[in-house]
């Protein structure tokens, strides 16, 4: 019975892998990351899609682009 008592102490005091608080700093750290990247980037990626829409529904723009 000592061996498993042993056995049981040593798993619990076991600290390998990430805890629950570095899981929730690291996935907080993410979703500022991409907070900051969608937030600086959101101008400028919604112009690009205006202007790619732009020239898909006016034919006239997509032959001064040197469209195919």
């Amino acid at each position: 019975m000592n061996v498993i008592t042993q056995k049981m102490v040593d798993f619990f005091k076991e600290e390998e892998g990430l805890t629950t608080v570095e899981y929730a700093i690291a996935g907080s750290l993410v979703a500022a990351a991409v907070i900051t990247a969608f937030t600086n980037l959101g101008c400028e990626v919604g112009e690009v899609i205006q202007y790619l829409a732009d020239v898909l529904s006016t034919p006239d723009t997509a032959a001064k682009a040197g469209a195919c």
